[in-house]
């Protein structure tokens, strides 16, 4: 038996996570500060902590004697602890930089400072924001041949509702193509920008202190027990709590943007093997579901499923920031970490949707998020 740190482990994959754990019989020791964004005011529904085999510790990243404190008689680190919101990052800076870059170095200062630490593993939670718009191929140039990485799309370019990154060559729309680890890696916000500082922190740290790590890059995970408080991020979770209001599901740009969905129970079994490893992975590893889908056909399942007729709004709006498409190639996610995805899209949003309907109905907050966003020019 092993026993675990998972930092921010009282959120959303974090308890899915644990709940295999301890069905193997491994003891887990959870951090996470409960914040008020992710888990409301008053957080509830959270008896699950007090499950024999769990050592729950109220605590941050960002302070050192919590992590000294977590650190001790843990065997394996998955560190999920992270801000996650794309657009809120462009405008709440230092407490993104703080959280995610220096809550990470701060963990590891703490095992290069403790000699006598029992740590083997750390498991880190990346995101597939830190590969911006990703790859794409221009199929009128060379029929698709060449791999090409654009930048971000500009304020100039999204204000003409040009919303597909050109080809650099002929200014024709690219086409997207799955993104592998090797290519090369692009933040569009401060968000993503920090998760690359979190992977590179991990890696060398880790090789310095003879560590086995973990990179995983998430695709946009969804499922039963993600926060339906969270205005910022997780837009299944947002357009739930819309369509139990009746309210209108209102999609950026043209909603043919795309986005990789994967069910959360993938993706901790997908750090569950890297924990189970005879061999550390010592490497990046996408985690997806390989597949696009639309942001528009996404929202008509999802209503489906909630037993409600689909009125989706086409809003012709953006954020600064967020990148138009993309998905994994999961290849080395099935050959090194041995893991295939088993939950189909269809599935998880049934799933999600049976859960959601046992749920107190959330606030709707999306409006005065968005309003936050445009008056910080964040959003046209």
């Amino acid at each position: 038996m092993t026993k675990v740190l998972i930092t921010g482990g009282a959120g959303f994959i974090g308890s899915h996570l644990t709940k295999m754990l301890l069905e193997e019989g491994h003891s887990v020791r959870i951090v996470d500060p409960l914040a008020p964004q992710i888990h409301g005011a008053l957080p509830q529904q959270l008896s699950w902590l007090e499950t024999p085999g769990i050592e729950f510790l109220r605590g941050s990243v960002t302070s050192r004697r919590d992590m000294e404190d977590s650190l001790r008689d843990v065997d394996h680190i998955v560190h999920l602890a992270a801000e996650t919101g794309t657009g809120q990052s462009m405008y709440e800076v230092a407490r993104y930089n703080e959280v995610n870059s220096q809550g990470t170095a701060l963990i590891l200062d703490v095992l290069a400072n403790s000699p006598g630490h029992s740590v083997k593993r750390i498991v880190l939670s990346s995101s597939r924001s830190v590969y911006g718009e990703g790859a794409y191929v221009c199929k009128q140039c060379d029929g698709g041949h060449q791999r090409i990485f654009p930048g971000a799309r500009g304020p100039e370019q999204l204000m003409r509702h040009a919303w597909e990154p050109l080809c650099p060559r002929c200014k024709s729309a690219l086409t997207a193509v799955a993104t592998r680890e090797s290519d090369p890696v692009r933040p569009t916000s401060i968000y993503a920008v920090t998760k690359y500082a979190q992977e590179d922190l991990v890696r060398v740290a880790c090789e310095s202190l003879g560590l086995g790590f973990a990179i995983l890059r998430f695709q946009n995970v969804y499922g039963e027990g993600q926060s339906l408080k969270n205005p910022y991020t997780g837009i299944l979770s947002i357009f739930s709590t819309r369509v139990r209001r009746g309210l209108r599901l209102t999609a950026f740009e043209d909603g043919l943007e795309t986005r990789d969905f994967v069910h959360v129970d993938d993706v901790a079994h997908a750090m569950l093997n890297c924990l189970r490893s005879p061999q550390p992975i010592n490497r990046v590893v996408n985690v997806g579901s390989g597949r696009a889908t639309s942001v528009i056909e996404v929202a008509k399942q999802l209503t489906r499923a909630l037993g409600g007729t689909p009125d989706v709004h086409v809003t012709a709006e953006y954020r600064l920031g967020d990148i138009r498409h993309n998905f994994a190639d999961i290849t080395l996610l099935r050959e090194v970490v041995g893991h295939q995805p088993k939950i189909d899209l269809e599935e998880g949003l049934r799933r999600f949707a049976a859960w959601v309907l046992t749920q107190p109905l959330p606030e709707d907050r999306l409006e005065a998020a968005n309003a936050e966003l445009r008056a910080r020019k964040l959003m046209g």
